[in-house]
């Protein structure tokens, strides 16, 4: 049976903001997406871009993984799948997005697995395989704080930032970066406080985001 809880949300759809959007819609089905802003998070389902920005339909370009990684660019792909350069190359060069975003969050999943050393979820273990793209990232961070916590979030934040970096070696970014024809941004959500941290890209911190 199809989740009657995913029934009952579709219904709300249709009679609330699908009839006050119609219009909205039926020109994106029309004419296509035009997204400005290319956001790349996590698929934690408690870390929703949309609902963070209140954005409706057409505004970003969503792209989520684990951990909201970006892996550097490769250009033999011959062997192997690239969701994520994939979707990163169609915003690009697709889209012509003007923004990218790398959002990162706290209680983070995918980092707390890597830092715990977590064992296997799968025989595959995906997790692991995937969260190994951080291994520099934590040996430049270096010994623990011995604050668990500040070590996590430490680490979430580095992990933003190691995104941003990879994503300038893609030699399409990189030549737009330069040109001034795209921005790229850090931001870290708070999912517990709803507060929102955006990197300063002159002094590498992550400050907040709106006054409080």
């Amino acid at each position: 049976m199809f989740p009657e809880r995913l029934t009952e949300g579709y219904q709300h759809f249709l009679d609330g903001r699908f009839q006050t959007e119609s219009r909205r819609y039926q020109k994106l089905a029309e004419k296509g997406q035009n997204p400005e802003i290319m956001l790349i998070g996590c698929c934690d389902s408690r870390v929703s871009p949309e609902v963070i920005f209140d954005a409706g339909p057409g505004e970003m370009f969503v792209v989520r993984n684990v951990a909201n990684l970006v892996p550097p660019f490769e250009a033999d792909t011959e062997s192997s799948y690239h969701g994520t350069s994939a979707a990163i190359e169609f915003g690009v060069n697709g889209l012509n997005v003007k923004h990218i975003v790398v959002l990162g969050h706290a209680s983070c999943g995918g980092v707390k697995a890597f830092h715990d050393n977590a064992k296997p979820l799968s025989q595959g273990d995906f997790i692991r395989k995937w969260m190994s793209q951080i291994e520099p990232v934590a040996e430049r961070l270096g010994a623990s704080t011995g604050d668990y916590k500040a070590d996590l979030k430490r680490l979430e934040l580095a992990v933003v930032e190691a995104s941003l970096n990879n994503l300038m070696t893609f030699p399409f970014i990189r030549r737009r970066v330069e040109a001034g024809e795209i921005e790229l941004h850090g931001a870290y959500f708070g999912v517990a406080t709803g507060l929102l941290y955006l990197r300063n890209p002159a002094s590498g911190h992550f400050e907040p985001c709106l006054e409080q």
